[in-house]
């Protein structure tokens, strides 16, 4: 679960100003942040079956939002990709 002040610095790093929270790109790295989250919970309550679906829903998210910002515009995706350091 990521605090407000977290989603506000991922908002001003990734939108295009303060208020762009709807882009691809910044719920593109709001989810990347969640799912981190939830990969170190899931590291230590490996049991936890209800957090490993909300993983999977927001792997799945992530993913088609992904393939739509690489067909939309792939100069962006590069960029997006690069910067949160995942791997296509």
């Amino acid at each position: 679960m990521l605090v407000k002040s977290e989603k506000v610095e991922l908002v001003k790093k990734y939108g295009k100003n303060e208020k762009d929270t709807g882009s691809i790109e910044v719920q593109v790295a709001i989810l990347t942040e969640e799912i981190k989250g939830l990969t170190d919970h899931l590291k230590a309550n490996d049991k936890d079956s209800i957090a490993r679906r909300g993983l999977l829903v927001k792997v799945g998210k992530r993913k088609s939002l992904l393939a739509y910002l690489e067909r939309t515009d792939r100069d962006s995706y590069i960029k997006l990709l690069a910067a949160l350091g995942l791997r296509k």
